[in-house]
């Protein structure tokens, strides 16, 4: 049976209701399933992200996948999976700078713990476990608060946020009557 190569799928943009949903748990490791997963390795890489979550491009499950370093280390891709993940055992804070796929063109500083662990499953069902620190440990709470219809312009000030209205009025702009947005 031949493998099917996968695509590229469209992000979806602030506005879009999916990003404010809470995503479902994944209850079984269907085909579709595993093509979608390979879609989503695919986009993160064309779109130069570090992460990207199912709801970033319109699906409500709780899936994402990380790589924090591809950009820095000659390019080279090590796609980290996470399927139904938890994450617990924050410690530390740091603030820095961050940006996301679905806020093009917005980067602000946000506090986060600097260093997590995290648990769940691969993209074969296999459980799985890490202790991040630095940006990976920031790139999994980002990619985790998709997941629960957060996004990182929640956890900067009120003041910042009146700075970026106008940026996020446009974003919001390319929403059509049911919430939905694809760019």
């Amino acid at each position: 049976m031949k493998k099917r190569q996968p695509n590229s799928l469209a992000i979806r943009f602030y506005g879009d209701k999916t990003l404010r949903k809470e995503a479902a748990a994944v209850t079984e490791f269907t085909d579709e399933i595993k093509d979608f997963i390979d879609d989503l390795v695919v986009t993160m890489y064309e779109k130069d992200g570090v992460g990207l979550a199912a709801p970033q491009v319109g699906r409500s499950l709780r899936i994402f996948v990380v790589d924090p370093f591809w950009f820095k280390e000659d390019h080279i891709k090590n796609p980290l999976v996470l399927v139904n993940p938890k994450l617990y055992g924050f410690l530390g804070e740091v603030e820095l700078e961050e940006g996301c796929l679905s806020l093009s063109e917005i980067y602000e500083t946000v506090p986060r713990a600097e260093k997590v662990i995290v648990e769940g499953m691969n993209e074969k069902g296999e459980k799985v476990k890490y202790e991040a620190e630095g940006l990976f440990a920031r790139a999994l709470q980002h990619e985790y608060d998709h997941l629960d219809g957060i996004l990182f312009v929640d956890k900067i000030s009120k003041l910042k946020r009146i700075f970026i209205k106008k940026k996020l009025t446009e974003l919001k702009s390319t929403t059509d009557k049911d919430g939905n947005n694809v760019g």
